[in-house]
């Protein structure tokens, strides 16, 4: 993957960008995390990815705060859940097998396009993930090749993991139900971690980004209004919901314009409350049926 040229240029470079923030964030002294390969990872092109972007660096602290909660679920569930494999979909520059504390014993397995994957096996070439760990080069929009890969993995662990971060919001409402159908399919996949936002998220995040993220070929399209239950006919009930917003308070890497909302909220906190449920988004947590 040549690092010239400016912003973004193809949906994995989108890897490099959130790895721009992970780096951002590994390098501050109260850090929610510890990266130390995030810098290498984003390299030039998620600089400029980000700086390409309108709001780039203000917006981190969305994708921080995704980053910190998916380590407290994934660690968490495979600790307290029996969890024997997770399975990273699109996992792109992710580097948990490397910086979490999982149990050597845990399966690992990442799933991208070769390209990002080619990528990254370089960087961390001399490096050592903690767990065991499988990458498989796999295009997710092949529907065959995809449920030939659940069905082998679906052998290996009485209780799997799937994890889906940053995927979802570029695929079309019928390529998620198809993708949900084929993970029911693989009996022992038993939790689903993602993230999902609401219509208006949606739609404010392609007023910002949806040029840039055209140009690389992509663009934001899943956003149900039924949030986590979308995904009931399909085999998967919500079990958890971390909103990013109240998340972000938590973790003190609050939205530049919070003190603002925490305005409308004191002087109208009923019709602030209504709004704010049309801009939800956060990290969800779903459980086989």
């Amino acid at each position: 993957m040549s690092d010239s040229g400016p912003g973004l240029q193809s949906i994995s470079d989108t890897a490099h960008w959130v790895a721009y923030y992970r780096a951002m964030e590994s390098e501050r002294p109260d850090a929610l995390f510890r990266d130390p390969y995030a810098r290498r990872l984003a390299g030039e092109r998620g600089e400029r990815a980000v700086k390409s972007l309108r709001r780039g660096k203000s917006s981190a602290w969305s994708m921080i705060v995704r980053t910190a909660i998916f380590d407290e679920i994934i660690v968490r569930y495979v600790q307290r859940k029996s969890v024997g494999l997770v399975l990273n979909l699109a996992a792109g520059l992710d580097t948990r097998p490397y910086r979490l504390p999982l149990p050597t014993s845990l399966e690992w397995v990442e799933a991208d396009l070769p390209g990002i994957l080619s990528y990254k096996c370089e960087i961390l070439k001399d490096e050592k993930p903690v767990c065991k760990l499988e990458r498989v080069e796999i295009d997710l929009r092949e529907n065959d090749a995809r449920r030939r890969l659940f069905a082998r993995l679906a052998e290996r662990s009485e209780r799997a993991l799937v994890v889906t971060e940053g995927l979802l919001v570029y695929l079309d409402p019928d390529e998620v139900r198809g993708l949900a159908r084929d993970l029911f399919d693989a009996r022992s996949f038993r939790f689903w971690l993602t993230d999902l936002g609401g219509p208006r998220v949606i739609r404010m995040m392609n007023r910002s980004w949806g040029r840039q993220i055209h140009a690389a070929g992509a663009a934001f399209r899943f956003a149900p209004a039924e949030g986590g239950e979308f995904f009931r006919p399909l085999g998967w009930r919500e079990v958890e919901f971390r909103d990013f917003l109240a998340e972000s308070r938590r973790l003190n890497r609050r939205m530049p314009v919070d003190w603002l909302l925490r305005f409308w909220e004191t002087v109208m906190p009923r019709r602030t409350a209504r709004r704010m449920r049309e801009w939800r988004s956060g990290a969800l947590l779903l459980e086989r049926m």
